[in-house]
């Protein structure tokens, strides 16, 4: 089933629900999801969307080939994905190590659907979700950049100059 799912024939989507969210490997010719349902964390919303978002994944690669097509035809190299990637290299060279393999500018993008359930509290958890996944790629670097800029964008200059600190310190113990 998983070398079925895994061939390079449309639709390129995901479906996904919490079944599907960790250990699962298809992901090399999907640039969608679709969650089924919305994920009861930002932990839980990452693992799901990984399935798709992975190194080498299939929208950066679409990416990678649109803009080093000529570099391809050009190159000496039997390989045709080395050619286009030791071009993209050269490219993005003083742009840090995620570029090109995990993330490549261009038209494809990864995309997410999400479909809450009508009448249940899935809609505010989705808002609420948004934006404690913007925060929680922010704090581990990554932001996706799209959510931290509509995150930003909805708050007002006063919250912008007092920034978000996420204490990680243990919970003080009470005293009688």
């Amino acid at each position: 089933m998983r070398a079925a799912f895994n061939s390079p024939f449309w639709p390129f989507v995901l479906t996904t629900t919490s079944a599907g969210q960790e250990g699962i490997d298809f992901h090399w010719w999907c640039s969608a999801i679709v969650h089924w349902n919305t994920p009861a964390n930002p932990v839980d919303f990452e693992q799901r969307e990984g399935r798709v978002h992975r190194f080498g994944g299939h929208a950066v690669r679409r990416n990678v080939a649109a803009a080093h097509r000529s570099d391809v035809m050009s190159s000496d190299d039997v390989d045709p994905w080395r050619a286009a990637y030791d071009a993209a290299n050269r490219a993005t060279a003083d742009q840090g190590d995620f570029v090109p393999y995990w993330v490549y500018d261009g038209p494809a993008k990864i995309e997410r659907h999400v479909y809450p359930y009508a009448l249940s509290l899935d809609g505010p958890r989705y808002d609420r979700l948004k934006r404690d996944l913007a925060m929680y790629r922010l704090a581990f670097g990554q932001p996706r950049q799209e959510d931290l800029l509509k995150l930003l964008s909805r708050r007002s200059d006063d919250e912008l100059k007092s920034a978000d600190v996420i204490d990680l310190r243990p919970p003080a113990l009470e005293r009688d």
